[in-house]
């Protein structure tokens, strides 16, 4: 038994010597303990390969985006310099192009023709390998329905991703021998100690991907959301792992009862007794909670929970593996780096919060939002904010006045632009945040919307702005936007963006399609003023819009309302929002005080302003009245819809979307025939029925231009249709000389 232990000991910590015996000099030889960290190191090496990967392909994207805009806007100051010949024999060539020739030069030979946008940002072999791979990735696995519960799966490149982990790990755990010593008193099982190696090597991504601002991130340019599946397979990923570590250790006792008790008194005689399978099960129980309940139904049914519970566990868990892990090997320099991506990813994210600014007026006490009852029970809630953001971003919303502990994301859906001031000053631009109350935060909001009225603010405070498209949408020579519902929060603000590009002819983009599918057509006052603004200020002939009715369902004078109830914690929620509004106006006061300086009728003026807020905050309006339909089409006008009465704060606008009469009770019997849809000349038509997403675009595949993008929001359904379709039309790619590029860009649905 002495002996045993001896070689125990030496197996942990002391070099071989003549002393050893023969089996403990086999055994290791063959996979030595003191070596094992080369394990965790190579899931290093290949999580960075992959990380680098996605890094070159980004920036080859941004260098090509960056170079065909830069030229472009070059061709267009040039295109606006008028030079008068130098000589009367001397004149300009016409406009086709790029050219630039001049017939007849004074002297000198004919200056070389300019070159294509294609052959400086682009690479053809490089193109043609990013097609082939987005033919294969961009194809959605199939949506499993078991009732009414939809089984999404990530997309293939994930799909592909996790495989590769998954096999990569196996291989490097199974493949070396000896799975097991011949006796355990030679030391841990090696299976246990690689598989054990690997899963702590692979905490710091599993951490580093799931921060909202992250290194990753900024490298790749994908954003956390798209990376948090990446980081909850990780997690499931470490969990197998952690099991393949652990069962060794109570499968190897069963067969070599001598050898178990060797390992065990060797920790007796250190003062450790059961130490490995004390802290081991102490580690694995947080790690399985966190698995299980981030599992996508459980998450989905109880998701505040999982919000309140997720990062304490988290902290639990890497604790326990300090603990467990007692700095063996090199284990504890990758709990190390967990630790400190975890503190450095908390720290950047302090300069995502508008209330930790102290340059922002919103500095501790958040910004002044007003909640806006929409059509078809939406809500928008407006932020007049100092904070900037791009198109498409979306940010974390918390609302003490409704909910203290809350935060939830939503995309972003007005333009960050000097063409879109805010009534709160210059330096001020409102935040609009356009969302469906289902349950949970976003039926607080709607209930105490309804309680309180319209002349109601609130604190808001912001927690982003993340995400985002990565690309340059200016850059595509064509653009195509597809939204379902609620989805077309994520594409208005892009399109708004694209079009002001387009007018101020610094966007490649020459065609733009808009498809929205929606049930009813009270929808669209969404963003009716949005749409009104594209329509009339997008260049000539450049954007077409599609509007697709798939339900024809009406409001009826004897539906019910909404229900107005409010939670039971409304004081102390009203007492939260007043602390901060308290300290809101004493801010307000002691700098009206500074501005008037010893001035009182200034001071007298400005806090006579100051008293007047809610007209600073914009659409902070009345529910709308059921609309009144007009059942006389003689006498519809122009429009044959309309609303019977307009909100009070808000001047009523004619904005004619085209729409045939809206259908009756006996329409709404008939086949989708009976309604024929309208088109203006201007693009711009509504039919009723479903879009037939794939046959749509294989016929604007006939127009795309060299480079061509295609942006989603909608349903998951709508989402694979057009992932499905885009991906077949990568063999335009390989096989057309004059296409470049068909991108492809998914938004979450639920964001």
């Amino acid at each position: 038994m002495e002996l045993s232990v001896v070689q125990f000991a030496k197996r942990i910590s002391i070099p071989l010597n003549s002393t050893s015996s023969p089996a403990q000099v086999a055994a290791s030889s063959q996979d030595p303990w003191n070596k094992s960290s080369k394990y965790a190191l190579g899931w290093t090496y290949f999580a960075l390969g992959l990380l680098l990967v996605a890094t070159v392909v980004r920036c080859y994207h941004l260098w090509g985006d960056k170079i065909r805009t830069a030229l472009f806007k070059q061709e267009v100051v040039d295109s606006t310099k008028i030079l008068s010949p130098q000589y009367y024999f001397e004149t300009p060539s016409a406009a086709t192009a790029t050219s630039t020739t001049q017939f007849f030069p004074p002297n000198g030979q004919f200056p070389e023709k300019a070159k294509e946008q294609s052959t400086v940002s682009t690479i053809a072999p490089v193109n043609n390998t990013i097609a082939f791979f987005r033919m294969l990735f961009y194809r959605p696995l199939p949506i499993f329905k078991v009732g009414r519960i939809e089984i999404v799966f990530p997309s293939l490149g994930v799909t592909v991703i996790v495989s590769a982990a998954l096999v990569f790990t196996m291989v490097y755990t199974f493949l070396p021998q000896p799975l097991y010593y011949a006796s355990m008193a030679f030391g841990s099982p090696p299976l246990a100690i690689r598989a054990g190696m690997l899963s702590v090597a692979m905490m710091p991504w599993i951490v580093g991907l799931s921060m909202k601002a992250n290194l990753i991130s900024m490298m790749t340019g994908i954003d956390h959301e798209r990376l948090n599946v990446l980081h909850r397979w990780g997690g499931y990923l470490c969990l197998l792992l952690a099991l393949i570590h652990m069962l060794p250790f109570y499968l190897q006792p069963l067969w070599d009862p001598s050898g178990f008790e060797a390992f065990q008194w060797y920790f007796t005689q250190k003062g450790q007794s059961w130490y490995i399978y004390t802290t081991g099960i102490a580690a694995f129980v947080p790690l399985g909670f966190l698995c299980v309940h981030s599992l996508p139904i459980l998450r989905n049914w109880m998701y505040e929970l999982f919000v309140a519970l997720h990062v304490p566990v988290s902290i639990i868990f890497v604790g326990m593996l300090f603990w467990h892990c007692n700095n063996y090997l090199t284990s504890w320099n990758y709990l190390f780096a967990t630790v400190a991506i975890w503190v450095f990813s908390y720290f950047m994210r302090i300069f995502f919060l508008n209330w930790m600014n102290p340059l922002y007026m919103s500095w501790l006490i958040g910004e002044e939002s007003a909640v806006t009852i929409l059509p078809e029970n939406a809500i928008k809630v407006t932020i007049p904010t100092q904070r900037k953001w791009r198109p498409g971003q979306y940010v974390y919303l918390r609302m003490p006045g409704i909910s203290f502990f809350e935060n939830h994301p939503f995309t972003i859906a007005s333009l960050c632009s000097d063409d879109f001031p805010s009534l709160y000053g210059e330096e001020y631009r409102d935040m609009a945040l356009v969302f469906r109350p289902f349950r949970g935060f976003t039926k607080k909001v709607r209930d105490t919307a309804l309680v309180k009225g319209p002349y109601k603010t609130y604190r808001a405070f912001i927690d982003g702005p993340y995400g985002g498209m990565q690309r340059e949408m200016a850059s595509f020579d064509t653009v195509y936007f597809f939204a379902g519902g609620s989805g077309i929060t994520a594409i208005a603000s892009q399109l708004l963006d694209l079009i002001k590009r387009m007018r101020d002819g610094k966007a490649v983009t020459r065609s733009v399609r808009v498809v929205w599918a929606l049930k009813r057509p009270e929808t669209m006052d969404w963003f009716k003023e949005e749409l009104r603004i594209c329509r009339e200020y997008a260049p000539p002939n450049s954007v077409e819009c599609q509007f697709f009715i798939t339900a024809s369902k009406r409001y009826e004078p004897g539906d019910t309302e909404p229900s107005r109830s409010r939670p039971h914690s409304g004081i102390l929620h009203d007492k939260v929002d007043d602390m901060f509004q308290g300290f809101a106006t004493k801010r307000h006061s002691a700098l009206i005080r500074d501005e008037a300086g010893d001035d009182e009728d200034r001071e007298k003026e400005l806090r006579r302003e100051n008293e007047d807020t809610i007209t600073a905050l914009p659409q902070a309006h009345l529910v709308p009245s059921r609309p009144k339909i007009n059942t006389n089409v003689a006498n519809a006008g122009p429009s044959r819809w309309s609303m019977a009465t307009a909100s009070p704060m808000e001047p009523a606008r004619t904005f004619d979307f085209g729409f045939p009469e809206t259908p009756s009770k006996f329409q709404k019997s008939l086949m989708r025939f009976a309604f024929l849809p309208t088109t203006r000349s201007d693009g711009w038509r509504t039919e009723y029925g479903r879009p037939d997403i794939p046959y749509m675009l294989r016929e604007m595949s006939k127009d795309f231009g060299r480079r061509t993008c295609v942006f989603v929001c909608g349903p998951p359904s709508m989402r694979i249709d057009v992932a499905n379709t885009v991906a077949r039309l990568q063999s335009q790619v390989l096989h057309d000389t004059g296409k470049d590029e068909i991108f492809l860009h998914a938004e979450n649905y639920a964001i």
